[in-house]
């Protein structure tokens, strides 16, 4: 259990990574966007706001490793219509600084239920990738509530985690070092997309200064599933290191009908950055009419 909150190792480490952020940030974000820090329960959060001032926001969370910059090619699209607010997360590298150690479920979701009171959201569809869609989760479990929908991207804590997802996040993490023009090619060869995104590899290998230190999800049961109340999609790469996805995709059929289960052909546990235009086109499109109870499609493995 994490003793511990995640930390820069130095002042100075901190700051560097700032500058990059803040350089990828200009770099990367397509539409005018406000800043704003929230206070919760283990420290500040570090809220990206776009879009129109009213409305039920869209909450997106980022994976492990990740920040609101990872979302940046989703903001244009879904600010056109809804409010957007792209977090960076508690305990992962990035503007929000963490004060008390994370140890379990609870205390993540913890923080996440205090982000959206304090920016007064009631209906949020929240779209969690991989530890993000886990923090969404044990958000609900917790009884949070003020969320509408949740959309979960390749998420965690669906299975337990395999060893072919550390020997991939390993794999990716020694290529991050490469040049651009070894490190492009290698993002086929190891199943990373991410590979290709110049700017936010030169934000990771700037954060290799920073500690993370957060609790591992384990695999939830299926009475933990079924206790979720809210419209649920999860979109699945199917070619994911962390999941089988034909094996989630028939276990979620069978506990959670009404669930909306989606493999996405040609993505793997990188799929928001392999797919972004389906990912952004699911997320506006959820629920729709969909209620908690209606049966849906098993899965879907059409990538229009």
């Amino acid at each position: 259990m994490p003793d511990r909150p995640s930390a820069f190792t130095s002042d100075s480490a901190r700051d560097k990574y700032y500058a990059v952020y803040d350089r990828v940030l200009g770099e990367l974000w397509p539409v005018p966007v406000d800043a704003v820090d929230v206070e919760t329960h283990a420290g500040i959060v570090r809220i990206h706001r776009a879009g129109p001032a009213t409305g039920d926001p869209i909450v997106l969370v980022a994976g492990a490793g990740g920040n609101a910059l990872a979302w940046y090619r989703y903001i244009e699209p879904l600010a056109r219509t809804r409010p957007v607010l792209a977090l960076d997360p508690l305990g992962e590298p990035g503007r929000s600084v963490q004060t008390r150690p994370l140890a379990t479920g609870a205390e993540v979701g913890g923080w996440f239920t205090d982000v959206l009171a304090a920016v007064g959201a009631e209906r949020a569809h929240v779209a969690g990738f991989s530890y993000g869609g886990w923090t969404a989760v044990e958000q609900q479990l917790g009884g949070g509530g003020r969320v509408a929908a949740l959309t979960l991207v390749d998420p965690g804590g669906l299975a337990p985690l395999p060893r072919r997802f550390v020997r991939w996040a390993l794999a990716g993490a020694i290529a991050s070092m490469l040049p651009r023009t070894l490190r492009h090619p290698m993002a086929g060869v190891v199943g990373n997309g991410a590979l290709r995104e110049d700017g936010l590899m030169s934000l990771m290998q700037a954060g290799w200064s920073f500690r993370r230190r957060l609790p591992l999800p384990p695999a939830y049961t299926d009475e933990q599933i079924r206790e979720l109340s809210v419209p649920v999609q999860v979109l699945l790469g199917a070619r994911s290191a962390l999941l089988d996805a034909q094996a989630v995709a028939a276990r979620l059929a069978d506990i959670a009908p009404s669930w909306r289960v989606e493999i996405v052909p040609g993505t793997g546990h990188g799929l928001p950055v392999e797919a972004p235009d389906l990912v952004a086109k699911r997320i506006l499109a959820f629920p729709g009419q969909v209620r908690p109870g209606t049966a849906t499609p098993k899965h879907n493995s059409n990538n229009r």
